[in-house]
């Protein structure tokens, strides 16, 4: 009898392994893994901002960026060193397409610092061409490049708080959202050689005459955006700021969470969850206000969205196989 249970025995372990010599079943494509936990959401629907929340600090004559109002080839101007805060905008190049001149100023309020590009380049709209400082305070914020692309096209209208201070309040922003390159002085003309005193006697240059300094240029900056506070809010060099940023609202829009969908600007992807399988679809995104994302086209709002989202292919190796 001993025999026999032992002959009975060795069979079924022989009989198990032959059945798992070829390793674990593999699970039937497009299902997820046996014993894995799938969160699914459903699309909704609600009014959405274009939120963005900045870190900044308020800082005294901030640098700024002047962007080129169009497309064409810049012609700078010769720009005075001003004797005061200039109270009216000032002309600092022109930009020359098909014949037509678009002006560009320098805000009232703050001094040209430098030329961004060479003389003649052709730019494009929304191109920083020229750096200005500003005169008094500023909250300035230093971006990262995914806070730059959703506030770049249009900043909209900027709520700052000053931590333990005033606010929030709306604060106005300067030029355009970039980095900076150092600015440069413009080439000066030739001036003829002044005759010098006679008998070392001193000279004094007559009334609205004195010798000017000359302009101290723009050094680089960080990617940024500056703005400045209305009259009467107290602020004081070198504390902290907190900045909201709304560039844009859409009312009643379709969304999912940001988790949900892979891609950020314009065209992304979600997996639709159909009797267990995942199915990837394209879909055109809108706004976020960084938790939900805007579903503009690609769903009609019935269907269940696995969460996460998809993971987007990774782009090939430079040098690697084509296969």
């Amino acid at each position: 009898m001993r025999t026999t249970v032992l002959v009975g025995v060795c069979a079924a372990a022989l009989l198990t392994a032959a059945c798992s010599a070829g390793g674990p079943t593999p699970e039937p494509p497009g299902l997820a893994a046996r014993d894995t936990t799938m969160t699914t959401v459903k699309p909704a629907h609600q009014d959405l901002s274009n939120k963005v929340s900045l870190t900044g600090k308020v800082a005294l004559d901030p640098v700024f960026g002047v962007a080129s109002p169009a497309d064409g080839q810049i012609r700078y101007l010769d720009v005075k060193t001003p004797d005061a805060t200039p109270k009216v905008p000032t002309p600092v190049a022109n930009i020359w397409a098909n014949g037509k001149a678009t002006r560009v100023d320098v805000p009232a309020g703050a001094t040209f610092s430098g030329r961004l590009v060479d003389d003649k380049s052709n730019v494009t709209g929304g191109m920083p061409v020229a750096s200005a400082k500003f005169a008094g305070y500023g909250i300035v914020a230093d971006l990262d490049g995914a806070q730059a692309y959703r506030i770049a096209t249009t900043p909209g209208t900027v709520q700052a708080q000053i931590k333990d201070g005033p606010g929030p309040f709306p604060c106005t922003v300067l030029g355009t959202v970039a980095a900076l390159p150092a600015g440069t002085p413009a080439p000066k003309a030739p001036t003829t050689q002044a005759q010098p005193p006679k008998s070392g006697a001193p000279t004094f240059a007559p009334p609205g005459q004195e010798q000017q300094q000359p302009q101290q240029q723009s050094d680089p900056t960080g990617l940024r955006l500056v703005c400045t506070a209305p009259a009467g809010v107290k602020l004081i060099n070198g504390v902290s700021a907190t900045l909201e940023v709304v560039t844009a609202t859409t009312q009643n829009a379709l969304v999912l969470p940001v988790e949900a969908v892979a891609g950020s600007q314009g065209a992304g992807k979600v997996d639709v969850v159909v009797d267990g399988h995942r199915q990837t679809k394209d879909v055109t995104l809108g706004l976020t206000d960084g938790k939900n994302i805007e579903i503009k086209t690609g769903l009609t709002g019935d269907e269940t969205i696995a969460v996460p989202g998809p993971n987007l292919p990774a782009a090939p190796q430079a040098g690697g196989p084509t296969r």
